[in-house]
């Protein structure tokens, strides 16, 4: 995972159905799925939901949760 970059992350961006981990590198770039972030992936355990342990991953690396 890259060190130097913060962004922002959110469960559910506005417009968009269900519930899944999206990221921006910045507040005036739209909401993408974290997976099109493969650099900041971590693979989640068995049972937990999916995005959860990039989430925690990144909330470590001072990502803003919106």
């Amino acid at each position: 995972m890259a060190d130097t970059v913060t962004g922002q992350m959110t469960w559910k961006p506005p417009g968009l159905e269900g519930s899944a981990l999206h990221l921006r590198l910045d507040s005036s770039e739209p909401w993408r799925h974290y997976k099109e972030f493969p650099q900041y992936i971590v693979p989640d355990p068995s049972g937990f939901s999916e995005g959860y342990a990039t989430f925690i991953a990144l909330l470590k690396k001072d990502w803003k949760c919106i």
